[in-house]
């Protein structure tokens, strides 16, 4: 059932935009330990994929079972932030009972893309402040028009802001999600953050040794379904944040340079319909059109026939037809 979408879940959404930018702009440098923590988190996933690589061409096919543990862990670990950290914990979009939504939250955690209280403040302060001054990875802040600047935007918002910004260290958590740090479980997953970081790597190692029962296959689980599933699930989640804000179409009037891109649509299980969210954030389905394939609204819809979830908010057609770019 169809219901008008909330504002944009947010604390203090009547807090000026330029308060907003401030008190972003006040923010100090991350400390050295956490930006060398960042650094890591971002390297060593590319370390595993070329050396994933190299022992491909010199041993030779591998086999299926780690194709699976790539794919598979990235289809899971990928819901966990897309239906778990981004529409149901950042945009309420849907209720659900408390072991999914623990469930979507040990997933997403998993992806090593932050805990979920520092992820859903991250996200809201971009969409309080999206493609202005204060919002923590868009590619459209600089001054440069060239090539050149917009590559560096690019790169900037895929991956830079997390080793060039501290504000991502410091999300003001009390201002972005205060009605998220009453949640027990969200506390806990984010408590335990470390924890389900290591079980993202030590799954995969321990099906390798399962299926090979060799060291060597336990070594193979840990890279190509821990480190190789880890970078293609950042990257692509990244790139929502690079590619979904510079190419692609606009359909509605988001107020921002969100865009669709169907590349992003389908690797990103539904988040490159970018400009369908933005312009309608409490949506819990982004591929509003019906080629526009989106998997996460899949689970979301199969959850529902289930008796599972519930309030789930989507557009009207009259507000979608309002907000459309004539």
């Amino acid at each position: 059932m169809s219901q008008t979408l909330d504002p944009i879940v947010k604390p203090d959404f009547d807090i000026a935009e330029s308060s907003l930018q401030r008190d972003a702009e006040g923010i100090p440098p991350a400390p050295l330990s956490q930006r060398i923590t960042m650094l890591t988190a971002v390297i060593l996933p590319l370390v595993g994929l070329v050396v994933a690589a190299i022992m491909a061409w010199q041993y030779g096919w591998m086999g299926w079972s780690f194709v699976a543990m790539v794919i598979g862990g990235w289809i899971l670990t990928g819901l966990g932030i897309t239906v778990g950290f981004h529409r149901l914990m950042s945009h309420r979009s849907f209720e659900t009972y408390r072991w999914i939504r623990a469930t979507f939250m040990a997933l997403g955690a998993m992806s090593v893309e932050g805990s979920p209280l520092v992820w859903c403040a991250i996200h809201r302060r971009h969409h309080a402040l999206s493609d202005k001054p204060g919002d923590p990875h868009s590619p459209h802040l600089g001054d440069d028009d060239s090539w050149f600047g917009m590559v560096k935007g690019l790169l900037y918002a895929q991956f830079g802001w997390l080793l060039l910004d501290g504000r991502w260290s410091k999300p003001q958590l009390d201002r972005y999600v205060p009605d998220l740090m009453s949640d027990p479980i969200l506390r806990g997953v984010d408590r335990f953050y470390g924890i389900f970081v290591l079980l993202s790597l030590g799954i995969p190692t321990a099906i390798g040794y399962a299926v090979t029962g060799t060291a060597f296959g336990a070594w193979l689980g840990f890279l190509w379904g821990g480190l190789v599933r880890i970078f293609v699930t950042h990257h692509i989640t990244w790139s929502i944040n690079s590619i979904c804000h510079y190419f692609g179409s606009r359909t509605y009037d988001a107020g921002d340079h969100s865009t669709n891109n169907p590349i992003c649509g389908v690797l990103g299980l539904g988040e490159g319909w970018h400009n369908n969210h933005h312009a309608f954030p409490n949506s819990a389905r982004h591929g509003l059109e019906w080629w526009q394939f989106d998997l996460s609204w899949i689970v979301i819809r199969s959850l529902k026939a289930l008796g599972m979830v519930w309030n789930i908010k989507l557009p009207t057609r009259r507000l979608m037809d309002a907000k459309r770019v004539k």
